[in-house]
């Protein structure tokens, strides 16, 4: 019997996927060693090996408390960790390439259109340049605004403090992180609407798509030179669809707290409030409160809007704002009686809409199979682990403060459940599909009862 000796090549997802998986190890022995921790504290390998895990996948879920376990060093790294989960490992593989002057070729471009899940392999490159810049001058930006707004606002009394706190800060914001190393997230700074609003718009850059940043940078220029600009489909879905709910949240968290959390609180602090939980439940997980105090329909509603997270090829995860927007257009559209889905004059692809139901369902199916793996091996309220998962699954890393009480199976679980939200349902599906077959023959059709 003849083998090949021709070795089977691993595909452009699998080494997407492999890429990550061995920055997560190597990161886990990183945040291991002392040298990175305070004086006389240690962590176990699965607490390192979880925060390594959150931090490139841009979650923020956490079992120690940042500032308490590790020292300036320790913090830089989880920084630089930030950078690769958020902006893409292939991004800033793409930037060394360039400096050393290294040839981008083929197989390199695919691993790109992977990482960043593109059809095309047309100007990746410059896609990828482009993704860079903006995330150093939006970062750099967040530094500068929030470090000098600490040092005016007394919160530090030095500018190394203060910016060393604005550089931590923008980076968790921009990267849609939710990291923090004050110990309670932003709770310190509920009543002040500066640092808030300039969080929401770092927050904000991050999760609406790095196209949508670049397409509005061209219309910028377009407009300067008095030109004609047309925005692409994909970026008046993904704009209409994050601001549609972003402000539906704001209304639903102030409609289900009106009477319990926000009573007796000024108009001020419960739009604030309102409008910074429904923008950081989305993907960043930052909180100016305690999530625990708020009332279960609430919880349920930031639930759903960590499932549906961020928008495409953003630093954040979940479904996706596309595949939400996806599905409920094909839901009217069938209801109107439309054979097609159209939208804003023009028609999706059938492959498009078949790729968002598959996506919905994995999803379903994967977040449901970790709640019930949790409620089995943990012993804690369902509304918890239900609000834990979907904060894990989003990358979001907001959480009701069950994290650090879970146990190793547990906290396994999540970290999947990290890694998946991260890498996306598509590349899952790819990872996991089979060569296609050219298949010459077909069966005879034949129709079922769906739906009742």
């Amino acid at each position: 019997m003849a083998f090949s000796s021709k070795r089977r090549r691993l595909s452009s997802v699998q080494i997407i996927v492999l890429f990550y998986i061995i920055t997560v190890l190597i990161a886990t022995v990183l945040l291991w060693m002392p040298v990175f921790h305070r004086p006389g504290v240690t962590i176990s390998f699965i607490d390192a090996l979880f925060t390594a895990s959150s931090a490139v996948s841009v979650t923020g879920l956490t079992v120690v408390t940042i500032h308490e376990v590790f020292n300036h060093a320790g913090i830089l790294l989880i920084s630089l960790l930030l950078q690769i989960g958020g902006i893409g490992i292939m991004t800033l593989g793409t930037f060394f390439w360039l400096v050393f002057r290294q040839k981008i070729g083929l197989e390199q471009r695919k691993w790109i259109a992977t990482d960043h899940n593109r059809p095309t392999l047309a100007g990746l490159v410059d896609l990828m340049r482009n993704i860079l810049l903006l995330a150093i001058f939006i970062e750099l930006a967040g530094t500068i605004l929030l470090g000098s707004y600490f040092l005016w606002a007394g919160y530090h009394d030095n500018w190394y403090s203060a910016y060393y706190h604005g550089f931590f800060a923008s980076v968790s914001a921009f990267t849609n992180a939710g990291f923090d190393i004050y110990g309670s997230s932003l709770m310190g700074f509920s009543r002040d609407y500066v640092f808030q609003i300039i969080n929401m718009l770092l927050i904000v850059c991050g999760a609406i798509g790095f196209p949508v940043l670049i397409e509005v940078r061209s219309y910028l220029a377009h407009r300067r030179m008095r030109q004609r600009f047309h925005f692409s489909l994909y970026t008046k879905i993904t704009t209409i669809t994050y601001f549609s709910l972003a402000m539906a949240g704001a209304v639903f968290f102030y409609l289900f707290e009106h009477g319990a959390f926000l009573q007796g609180k000024p108009w001020h602090e419960a739009l604030f409030y309102s409008l910074f939980q429904s923008v950081s439940s989305r993907s960043a997980g930052l909180t100016t409160m305690d999530i625990g105090s708020l009332s279960n329909p609430t919880l349920v509603m930031l639930s759903v809007l960590m499932f549906i997270g961020a928008s495409p090829s953003s630093v954040g995860g979940g479904i996706r704002t596309t595949t939400f927007f996806v599905l409920l257009a094909t839901v009217l559209n069938y209801m109107r009686g439309h054979q097609s889905v159209k939208v804003f004059g023009r028609e999706l692809v059938e492959d498009d809409i078949k790729r968002a139901f598959m996506v919905f369902f994995v999803a379903i199916t994967l977040v449901f199979t970790a709640i019930i793996m949790l409620l089995w091996i943990e012993e804690l309220p369902v509304q918890h682990i239900v609000y834990e998962v979907c904060s894990a699954f989003g990358t979001t890393g907001s959480s009701m403060g069950i994290t650090s009480a879970l146990s190793t199976p547990g906290k396994l679980i999540l970290i999947i459940t990290m890694l998946i939200g991260r890498i996306g349902i598509i590349n899952l599906l790819l990872l996991l599909k089979r060569d296609e077959r050219v298949i010459r023959y077909h069966y005879p059709k034949e129709r079922i009862i769906i739906g009742q």
